[in-house]
């Protein structure tokens, strides 16, 4: 093994490499227990020969694509990446991203990759708005600040169900010899085949969302009054042009919490599921300000917990079912003001999973709109979502209780609303279904 790890010293003589390599260790284990569920890994190695085992990893994963889709080198794939670093080894999201793009660049594969960092939305709505094979976001998402990892998506947008979790593990068993030229990142910053599309999605991306915008007059007179956090995160700057695409007041923002610090000095965990423990400075800034609302994104903004001041004075963090129930009762009225023939009701759909509340279930009996429950996980949503889609259907909302809220919000003529407990997975849909999936290492 000795001359293995001199090899590997040669390659990779960066700590930083080494640990990015690392976080990837997880994702083979993962796809080899065919993504039953998700987890997350510290950045610290343990050993060099599991750095080694893994440095073909990304390599097989590109592969795989290569095999899938024929025109790959003409689609290409987009990495966006939020502001998560550990400074004493030089590793950042951002460098990470970086060697991502240089294995794809290697094969000749075009890359999207953001010049800056940027929330997990803006990944899916790139792959569904440039028609791209896959998606990448690195990030740890709510996780403590030693994590990093992986979100993927695939061509449509939803997490991915079998064959391809089975055809991921082959091809990265079959590939863990690395490919030296891969891990360039210097190069890889060089090359004609990347791309920055910050600019063009930023622009198109708010201008999707305000599809959604059903009340816009009442909300240039809206006098109430909204307190937002993100946590150290990436969410401040887009949930403040958020507000301004639907002629909402800009919400107040926690100063203490609004850029982007990796240390995340302010909270124990950087989790919006953690309810009041995260939201102290929120709703101290709530009562300073007069708010009765509070909204708080997890550091890559696409969770959401939401709060409001009760009569007695005291404030209610809604759970996922609670906020199920909100909005899809809020969704399926302003879509049947805007569709008021009952024959279209045949075409409506609402999901949501066998873990969550069926109040969906009890409204679509009510309404006469169809009802489906799924699985566990947004996997199962997703993908059936978008076959429902495929066929002419429109799927007005979706959720899954669990401890939070997942936002996302995509380009299309179809919009739906996926939701995770206090998370919430906004989405508009085209022909391509945007979900997030958890490949967390």
């Amino acid at each position: 093994m000795a001359n293995q790890y001199e090899v590997l010293a040669d390659h990779y003589p960066s700590s930083s490499d080494y640990e990015f390599l690392y976080t990837l260790i997880t994702w083979i284990r993962y796809v080899q227990s065919e993504f039953r569920q998700s987890s997350v890994c510290s950045l610290v190695p343990s050993s060099a020969e599991r750095v080694f085992k893994l440095a073909g990893m990304v390599d097989g994963f590109c592969c795989y694509l290569e095999q899938t889709f024929g025109d790959l080198k003409e689609r290409g794939v987009v990495i966006g990446y939020d502001a998560r670093a550990h400074p004493p080894s030089g590793g950042s999201s951002k460098r990470f991203a970086s060697l991502a793009a240089a294995v794809f660049t290697s094969r000749g594969v075009p890359v999207h990759l953001f010049s800056d960092i940027t929330p997990t939305p803006f990944v899916p709505f790139t792959v569904s708005h440039l028609s791209l094979c896959a998606g990448i976001m690195i990030t740890a998402s709510h996780n403590p600040k030693q994590d990093n990892g992986y979100k993927v998506y695939w061509e449509n947008g939803a997490q991915i169900v079998s064959p391809h979790d089975k055809g991921i593990s082959k091809a990265i068993e079959g590939n863990l010899e690395p490919w030296p030229e891969s891990w360039n990142a210097e190069e890889a910053l060089k090359s004609p085949l990347l791309k920055d599309p910050y600019q063009d999605v930023h622009t198109q991306y708010f201008k999707a969302i305000q599809k959604l915008c059903h009340y816009r007059d009442i909300n240039k007179s809206s006098k109430v009054k909204i307190v937002h956090t993100s946590v150290h995160g990436v969410g401040h700057t887009f949930v403040q042009s958020a507000f301004k695409a639907f002629d909402l007041p800009p919400p107040y923002a926690v100063e203490e919490q609004k850029d982007p610090d990796p240390e995340f000095p302010t909270v124990k965990y950087p989790n919006p599921e953690e309810g009041e423990g995260v939201l102290t400075l929120s709703f101290a800034l709530a009562e300073k300000e007069g708010a009765s609302v509070v909204l708080a994104n997890d550091p890559d903004a696409d969770r959401l917990a939401v709060a409001e001041k009760q009569e007695s004075g005291l404030w209610r963090v809604f759970s996922g079912n609670e906020l199920g129930a909100l909005l899809g009762w809020w969704l399926f009225s302003c879509w049947k003001q805007q569709n008021p023939e009952a024959a279209v009701l045949k075409n409506l759909y609402m999901l949501s999973s066998t873990v969550s509340s069926k109040i969906l279930r009890a409204i679509a009996l009510k309404e006469g709109f169809h009802f489906e429950e799924t699985l566990t996980g947004f996997k199962w949503m997703g993908n059936r979502a978008k076959e429902l889609i495929d066929q002419g259907n429109t799927v007005l909302f979706a959720f899954e209780e669990a401890i939070g809220m997942q936002t996302s919000k995509l380009r299309s003529s179809r919009s739906y609303l996926l939701k995770k407990t206090l998370h919430i997975h906004y989405m508009c849909f085209n022909t391509k279904n945007d979900q997030n999936i958890y490949f967390f290492f």
